[in-house]
C-alpha cells in the first residue's frame, strides 16, 4: 500500500495503482497585496501569500522557490494586470528566471491597444532543468509610460512542481 521514510509516508498506492508522493516538491503561492509596476526596472514579484508548499521549498518573503534535489521542474507563472496598461509603454515583460535558464514574455503595448486597457493576464510556463539549491522567481517589468499597471493579489500566482 506504500513506502515510508521512518514514520512518514513518503509514496502511497491506491488500488487502482493511483500513486501520490506527499513529499513531492511543489508550491503555488499567490501575490499577497496589488502593487503598482515600477517604471523602466526589473522588479521581482513577491508571491507572499501560499496556497500549498508540499516539501516546504518555498520562501514567501521573497516569493522564490528552491529546488531541493536535482531534476526537471514544471514551473508556470500567471500576473493579472489591471488597472490600465499603458499605451504610453513600449512594452511590458514577463521573466520566468532560474538559475539554468530563463525564459520571456514580451507584450508590446502599441501594437494592441489603442487606449489604457482594463486588465490583461500575462503567463509563462517551462520545464527547468534545476540542480539542488537553484531558485526560480518571476521578474516583471514595464518599459516607459507612467507607474499606474497593477498586478492583481490572488489572481497572479506561482507554482513549481518537481515532475521528474
Amino acid at each position: 500500500k506504500g513506502s515510508a521514510l521512518g514514520t512518514t509516508t513518503s509514496m502511497s498506492f491506491d488500488e487502482n495503482g493511483i500513486i501520490t508522493k506527499p513529499l513531492q516538491p511543489a508550491s503555488n503561492a499567490t501575490v499577497a497585496s496589488a502593487f503598482t509596476i515600477p517604471t523602466n526596472t526589473n522588479h521581482d514579484v513577491v508571491f507572499g501569500t501560499e496556497r500549498y508548499d508540499q516539501n516546504a521549498d518555498f520562501n514567501t518573503s521573497n516569493g522564490q522557490f528552491t529546488a531541493p534535489v536535482d531534476g526537471k521542474y514544471l514551473i508556470t507563472t500567471n500576473l493579472y494586470l489591471y488597472n490600465y496598461l499603458d499605451t504610453d509603454a513600449s512594452y511590458y515583460y514577463l521573466t520566468l528566471f532560474t538559475s539554468n535558464e530563463t525564459v520571456d514574455v514580451l507584450f508590446f503595448t502599441n501594437t494592441f491597444l489603442n487606449s489604457d486597457s482594463g486588465g490583461f493576464n500575462m503567463q509563462c510556463s517551462s520545464v527547468q532543468d534545476m540542480d539542488a539549491g537553484d531558485t526560480a522567481k518571476t521578474i516583471i517589468y514595464q518599459s516607459g509610460g507612467a507607474a499606474q499597471t497593477q498586478v492583481a493579489s490572488g489572481h497572479s500566482n506561482l507554482s513549481v512542481s518537481l515532475i521528474c
